[in-house]
């Protein structure tokens, strides 16, 4: 048998009626149809799962991130101590 060129696909499960789909993972597969019937094999077994998607990895356009990583820690100084005060009277802080 050939080797067959396939696509990457990515899964996503929803776990009960009108939750959210979740990213399950990913998988290879040559045309939708297999791609679904492989997520069902692979990640339908892994608990209680109503709906399966199956989108071509080519397909997803996504965007760069919208917040600059140094950014997170550094706006967040309500967080140090130094905005605190210490209540008179308590003891082992």
């Amino acid at each position: 048998m050939a080797n067959q060129i396939t696509d990457l696909w990515e899964v996503f499960t929803q776990e009960q009626h009108g939750a959210a789909h979740v990213h399950a993972g990913s998988l290879h597969a040559p045309d939708a149809t297999l791609a679904l019937q492989n997520a069902r094999d692979v990640f339908g077994r892994r608990g209680k799962v109503v709906n399966i998607w199956v989108v071509a990895s080519h397909a997803i356009t996504a965007s760069e991130s919208l917040v600059d990583p140094e950014e997170l820690d550094h706006n967040k100084v309500y967080r140090h101590p130094q905005f605190y005060e210490i209540p008179k009277g308590m003891k082992n802080v």
